[in-house]
């Protein structure tokens, strides 16, 4: 609690993410990232994100289908 800008700035400053945010409600922080698959997604979570200091719950969801911002995804 109170370190929202701090945790936004530092995982704002992985090449992974694409947004990120403070919200209101039951979390403090959302980012939206884009990585080409499940391994990479589970070593940017376990390497990066969950040794920030501060974070200590997360919460992943990936998207199925998107139908808006495609052109923000890497090429790879």
């Amino acid at each position: 609690m109170g370190t929202e800008r701090e945790v936004c700035r530092k995982i704002a400053s992985f090449d992974e993410v694409l947004r990120v945010g403070i919200i209101y409600g039951e979390y403090d922080v959302i980012a939206k990232i884009a990585v080409p698959n499940l391994q990479a997604l589970e070593e940017f979570l376990s390497v990066k994100i969950r040794k920030v200091p501060s974070i200590i719950l997360t919460s992943t969801m990936i998207i199925a289908r998107e139908y808006k911002g495609k052109n923000q995804r890497p090429k790879k």
